[in-house]
């Protein structure tokens, strides 16, 4: 498990027979502490990109990785938490066993895709940008081991500003 409260790793098991297999990747009974999905979105990236850290004040995330191989890396910033500023990374191969990621609110996450990798996220708000925040995907503050320390980013990505101003632009930012 993660080892951060709240964030649930759901194994995916495979009902196989000589045509292929099927996979369910969500029941909303696997997390009854969730809200309702509202959205889902479908994310490529090709080997080499990382993408984050992200987070949300409201928003949750459930994440099914569709191919590929990715480090997954979260960071818990809820003040409240029992794991409040612990940090996780989970490998995640879909060669090897599928998993669902379910990603509460105030738990940054970004991923580091080792190879071509496609990820549905399943999210219970509406997009709107209100509730996007970022913190700088290699702060020493929040320590998280990425397979690489020069990967290919977005312009946000690359310009997300450090754990503390994140903190703080995010409270400045409180309804």
């Amino acid at each position: 498990m993660p080892g951060i409260a709240g964030v649930h790793l759901v194994h995916l098991d495979p009902h196989e027979d000589p045509r292929g297999s099927l996979t369910e990747v969500f029941r909303r009974s696997w997390l009854p502490e969730a809200s309702e999905v509202v959205q889902i979105n479908l994310s490529r990236s090709r080997a080499g990109v990382l993408r984050g850290l992200h987070f949300h004040r409201e928003q949750a995330d459930y994440w099914c990785v569709l191919s590929g191989r990715a480090v997954v890396g979260l960071f818990d910033l809820r003040e409240d938490s029992p794991t409040h500023r612990r940090k996780a990374e989970i490998l995640i191969d879909t060669e090897q066993e599928r998993l669902g990621l379910y990603i509460p609110p105030g738990v940054a996450h970004g991923f580091f895709a080792e190879t071509d990798m496609t990820l549905a996220y399943l999210v219970d708000r509406y997009f709107t940008g209100q509730d996007e925040f970022g913190l700088a995907w290699d702060d020493p503050d929040v320590g998280l081991t990425w397979p690489s320390g020069e990967p290919l980013l977005s312009d946000r990505d690359r310009s997300n500003p450090s754990l503390e101003e994140a903190l703080a632009h995010a409270r400045r930012s409180e309804p």
